[in-house]
């Protein structure tokens, strides 16, 4: 079956006939859920036309129509959204390359005080700054190739041990995934990166077989970092506009929180040479300390 049929299915059977007030009719029922006539009737299509859409059988839908089903599976807008771009979009034709980052994006990474990457259509992490390095671990030490964020956030050790709440971090990579595959069906890296994840992680596999979508923008993640210790940390994701399929992402403090200070310090050890910051003790902790490797403080 097509991802947009296992969708539809999977999305039938978290729903049931007392849900949406219709009758149990069948006991026991043999479908768990919702029917496909019982969808077709709260979307006021026919039986037939539904059923094809769901086997992957319609070349096209109209707008009408995705809005009704949405509305009889009570999708999100999110879920709404990736029902149309499974509906509308055609397979990819062959592997794109990752897309370059603009000498000015690189000159803003640079800037930007607070850790900061940007990632391409794929999650790939195309480029960061040093605060991302020092908050996460240094990409450049990552094959290109191996460099996407969600396989860092199941496959990476070190990735994997800076999030405290890892698990909520880990499944909504997933759904991200998700997103990013519907909108270029059939991209052969996107289907191996999926394959590998699915293979090397029972974590992975299950929330994947779940069809979950959310299109997160930002949020509050809470790390331990091995220098600095525990933060709670703001992120977002911001579009860049000059390059459609790129986006940066930042992660910032509340000024004059803890994690804010901690970060002004984890940049300071960061700028130290690596000789000298290679553990906590290290790190400056004090005023003074950070002045010295600070001088614009």
């Amino acid at each position: 079956m097509s991802e947009l049929g296992e969708f539809l299915k999977a999305k039938r059977a978290a729903i049931s006939p007392a849900d949406v007030g219709l009758p149990a009719i069948g006991n026991p029922r043999r479908v768990k859920g919702l029917r496909r006539e019982e969808v077709a009737l709260l979307a006021s299509v026919s039986v037939d036309h539904y059923t094809r859409l769901e086997q992957g059988r319609v070349a096209a839908a109209s707008e009408n129509l995705l809005t009704g089903i949405a509305t009889a599976l009570r999708l999100s807008a999110a879920e709404h959204e990736y029902l149309r771009m499974l509906v509308q979009a055609r397979p990819v034709r062959g592997g794109h390359a990752a897309p370059e980052v603009s000498p000015p994006l690189r000159d803003l990474l640079d800037t930007l005080t607070a850790p900061a990457f940007v990632l391409g259509p794929r999650t790939d992490i195309l480029a960061w700054n040093a605060a991302a390095a020092a908050l996460f671990l240094d990409f450049g030490e990552i094959p290109a190739h191996q460099r996407a964020l969600v396989r860092l956030v199941f496959l990476e050790p070190r990735m994997r041990a800076v999030f405290r709440d890892w698990e909520a971090v880990a499944a909504e990579a997933v759904d991200r995934l998700r997103m990013a595959a519907a909108r270029t069906p059939g991209d052969p890296r996107l289907l191996s990166l999926v394959g590998e994840l699915s293979v090397c992680d029972a974590d992975f596999r299950r929330w994947w077989a779940g069809h979950s979508v959310r299109a997160v923008a930002g949020g509050r993640k809470r790390l331990r970092h091995p220098v600095v210790g525990d933060l709670e940390l703001d992120w977002q994701v911001l579009q860049v506009l000059s390059a459609s399929e790129q986006s940066l992402v930042t992660y910032t403090a509340p000024i004059g929180s803890a994690s804010h200070e901690a970060l002004r310090i984890l940049s300071s050890w960061a700028a130290r040479p690596p000789e000298t910051r290679t553990n906590a003790a290290a790190a400056p902790h004090t005023a003074e300390e950070i002045d010295s490797v600070d001088p614009s403080r």
